[in-house]
């Protein structure tokens, strides 16, 4: 009862704050749709203030940290497979070769990933996921989207998450309940990895809403670049704290 009495109340919350949202404009032409991404955000909050840090925090509490840090390494394994397709869509070959190494000598000698063996031998971890792909090929990113539950995107960025979701090993598992319960054990664990990160970014920002907007603008151009930003970017006044690499997992949802 209590539970679905806290869902209940996260959903008025949510009403009330995309009502409220959409009510304001937006001067930045990058955000159009300034109300309603307002309104999701303190959606967003809100479930992580009630659900998603509690559990995390949680997590964190029972997981010895040589635990924690192989399940982070499974997942990221798995994620390897995606990065190597999006390398070969990007034609970047090299990296290819390097990046398909990574996840077969970690799968192979790291115990199905729980070990980061590739990096001992010169094989990091990079970050290419379908978004960048799609931003690689000059599809523009569009205005920028809070998605529920997800935070920061754009209508690219939706794209995105549809073809990463179809790259990932765990969407094709026969077992609805094993699928979501990986999803879950990822997400709770991607968030207990970042509780630090959050809350330094939140006290240094003066307006949450327009941090993360900028963080996720800047920490997209700087991926798709390979981190060749154009002279015209406008950059985070604080950027020297935080590395753009991190950006987005900065994200409290």
């Amino acid at each position: 009862m209590q539970k679905k009495k806290l869902l209940v109340q996260l959903g008025y919350l949510a009403l009330i704050a995309i009502l409220g949202g959409c009510a304001t404009t937006s001067e930045d032409p990058r955000d159009p749709w300034e109300g309603w991404n307002r309104g999701v955000q303190v959606f967003n909050d809100n479930f992580d203030q009630y659900a998603m840090k509690p559990v995390a925090k949680g997590y964190q509490w029972v997981m010895p940290a040589f635990a924690d840090r192989g399940v982070t390494n499974f997942f990221s394994n798995l994620n390897d497979m995606g990065v190597t397709l999006n390398d070969l869509l990007q034609w970047k070959l090299a990296q290819t070769g390097r990046d398909g190494s990574r996840f077969i000598v970690n799968t192979v000698v790291g115990l199905g990933g729980f070990v980061d063996a590739a990096t001992t031998i010169d094989l990091p971890k990079h970050k290419e996921d379908f978004d960048q792909t799609l931003g690689v090929w000059g599809l523009p990113s569009g205005p920028y989207l809070v998605l529920p539950f997800l935070g920061s995107s754009s209508p690219r960025g939706v794209g995105g998450l549809l073809g990463d979701a179809a790259m990932n090993p765990i969407s094709y598992l026969d077992s609805g309940v094993i699928t979501s319960g990986l999803f879950a054990v990822n997400a709770t664990d991607q968030r207990a990895d970042n509780l630090e990160t959050e809350r330094v970014a939140s006290e240094a920002a003066l307006d949450r809403y327009a941090f993360f907007k900028s963080a996720y603008f800047q920490q997209r151009e700087y991926l798709i670049n390979d981190g060749n930003v154009p002279e015209d970017t406008h950059l985070l006044e604080d950027e020297e704290e935080f590395d753009k690499d991190d950006l987005a997992p900065v994200q409290p949802y």
